[in-house]
């Protein structure tokens, strides 16, 4: 998924914090965040500010005038002059103080929301089913890829460690919308690896990951199967 919008990523992590961010959407997020610090920083930070305001946050009673409106409008069938019984001034303290504590949490998360920085560009990419491949290797083919807001860095890491045939070798390649791909290195199959570009992300619309001999491709094109896919979002 794209998260060059800035507020992307901080959105997505406060959904998750509060529990809003359901169903795939919530699965996928939490296959990213093992291998994305930024992500967990982002989680981290969304629960040490959202979580203490729940208890810091006391409640208001009304005023005379905001007291007498809600009154009316409760018990306006109330005989008139008729005292109210303890249990109906008790719901409307209630309500009242309730009102303004959830006013004043509304207006304390809004505070205390940073601005957020410029996010990367995440891309998930799985296992290619159409490859014809070693099948352990293929089912363990799970990378994520992450490229700065400017384009020019990348970091690539598998998601569970793999194991590479001697004498063969992984290699990251850069998919555009039409004509060939582009080589971007050698990668390593079991830890992070780091790749520097300049515009990554110009006319590029997938990024792919082949299996080659140990020396990298040697005609500049994929040569071996392809076992992993990742799409741009748009």
């Amino acid at each position: 998924m794209d998260y060059s919008r800035p507020e992307r990523a901080e959105r997505l992590a406060s959904e998750y914090v509060l529990g809003t961010l359901r169903g795939a959407a919530r699965s996928r997020f939490e296959a990213l965040l093992p291998a994305h610090p930024t992500l967990r920083r982002a989680v981290a930070g969304w629960e040490g500010r959202l979580l203490p305001l729940t208890a810091s946050v006391p409640p208001v009673a009304p005023s005379a005038s905001v007291w007498a409106g809600i009154e009316a409008r409760l018990f306006r069938s109330a005989a008139a002059g008729a005292p109210q019984a303890w249990w109906q001034r008790l719901l409307v303290w209630q309500l009242g103080s309730g009102a303004a504590a959830f006013a004043a949490l509304v207006l304390a998360v809004m505070l205390a929301r940073p601005v957020p920085p410029q996010a990367p560009v995440l891309v998930l990419l799985s296992p290619n089913p159409a490859a014809q491949a070693d099948a352990a290797l293929l089912s363990r083919a799970k990378f994520v890829a992450s490229i700065s807001a400017d384009g020019r860095a990348l970091v690539l890491r598998p998601l569970e460690p793999l194991s590479v045939a001697a004498g063969r070798a992984l290699e990251l390649w850069a998919v555009p919308a039409k004509g060939a791909p582009r080589s971007l290195g050698l990668i390593s199959a079991s830890g992070g690896s780091q790749v520097r570009r300049t515009k990554l992300l110009q006319d590029t619309a997938a990024f792919a990951i082949s299996l080659e001999p140990s020396g990298g491709s040697p005609t500049g094109a994929p040569t071996g199967p392809v076992i992993s896919l990742g799409a741009l979002s748009s």
